[in-house]
Order: structure tokens, then C-alpha cells, then sequence
């Protein structure tokens, strides 16, 4: 007999803070064929849920999340609303790891980080971070940008400044609000949150 598994999709807001901010936990999880892409979504939840419910079980206080109509629909106005939205970011970043492309909404978010750092010796440091991990050939979460952009990254780097990674940042929000963001308003932990928030969703089975 076929195994069924079952996937509760009611957070409580602690899982979802692990999938807006606990990016290095979620990539623990190995990667799949892509032909097998919906299995390794189910298998990426289900390891979010195991990994959130052990660090629950010391609490009986914390609410599950559940999203509202409002909020939901929000989501699918554009692509600002859902990132300014710390448990529409969550979920869109669980839909991006698997598509296999999450590299890009981490880089945005990098970027947005950086703008915020005042310390031009700290600005520094951080430039050449994201430089590392997003920006230089075979970097470990390389983003596709073209030459230009990437000298031009590379000449800001010597004195980096707040406006050193706008112009990639750019590109990579577009890139996601043409390609990632339309299907993830067709997928499937899309559909079931809006079910969720009307009371009528239920469960994933694979």
C-alpha cells in the first residue's frame, strides 16, 4: 500500500520566521531531481514542519498562523505587497527553493540589508561579502547578471556605497516579478494558503 503523508500548512508564526530568516537551515535539505520538483516541495515543508515543531514543543502558548483573506490577496496584487509581508515573504521564499532558484530572493534581501548600514568600514565588509557568495563566477549562490552590471559592481566595490548593488538588485526583482512571482500565484502552496484563509483548506497529500 502507498504510503500518505500528510502536510499541515497552519503555521505558527515561529515556522514561519525559519523560512524568512533561516535560509542556511532550509538549503540542509538535499536537492531533488528537477523532474521530481513537486516531491522535493513536499519534502522541503515537511522538513520546515519537523524542524519548527521541535523547537515548539517547550511552548503550549504559540499560536498556529493562519493568513487572512485580506492578506492572501494582497499577496497577489504584486510582487511589493507579498515581500513587504514577513509570512507572504516566507512562503514565496519556500516556492523559489523549489524552483531552485531561491539565490535570488536571498540576494534582494541581502541588498536591502546593506542599504541600511551606516558604518562606511562595516559597508565594506558586507560589499565584499555579497560579492562573494551572489556576485563573482562560480560564486556558492551565483545570480545571473550580465558583464556590465558585474563590472560595475566590481569598480563600486573599491569605495561601495549604499547604491552598490541597485542596479543587480534590479534586475533580480524583475527577473522574479516576470518569472517566479505569476507562478507562484498558480502554485500550489498559493492555492492552499488562500484556502486556508477562507477555512476551507485541509491538507497536502503526496
Amino acid at each position: 500500500m502507498q504510503s500518505t503523508l500528510f502536510l499541515p500548512l497552519l503555521y505558527s508564526s515561529e515556522q514561519m520566521d525559519m523560512a524568512c530568516f533561516s535560509g542556511e537551515e532550509m538549503s540542509e535539505v538535499p536537492v531533488e531531481n528537477k523532474r521530481n520538483k513537486q516531491n522535493n516541495w513536499r519534502s522541503r515543508i515537511s522538513y520546515f514542519l519537523q524542524k519548527s515543531s521541535s523547537k515548539e514543543a517547550h511552548s503550549s502558548r504559540r499560536k498556529a498562523y493562519r493568513p487572512t483573506v485580506e492578506e492572501v490577496n494582497q499577496w497577489s496584487q504584486s510582487l511589493e505587497k507579498l515581500l513587504s509581508h514577513k509570512y507572504g515573504q516566507a512562503a514565496f521564499r519556500i516556492f523559489l527553493k523549489s524552483e531552485f532558484c531561491e539565490e535570488n530572493i536571498e540576494f534582494w534581501l541581502a541588498c536591502e540589508d546593506f542599504r541600511k548600514i551606516k558604518s562606511p568600514a562595516k559597508r565594506a565588509s558586507r560589499a565584499n561579502t555579497i560579492y562573494n557568495k551572489f556576485i563573482k563566477s562560480e560564486a556558492p549562490k551565483e545570480i545571473n547578471l550580465d558583464f556590465h552590471t558585474k563590472d560595475t559592481i566590481i569598480q563600486n566595490l573599491q569605495v561601495p556605497m549604499t547604491s552598490c548593488f541597485n542596479a543587480a538588485q534590479k534586475r533580480v526583482y524583475n527577473l522574479m516579478e516576470n518569472n517566479s512571482y505569476p507562478r507562484f500565484l498558480q502554485s500550489e502552496i498559493y492555492k492552499e494558503l488562500w484556502a486556508i484563509s477562507q477555512g476551507k483548506g485541509k491538507y497536502l497529500k503526496s
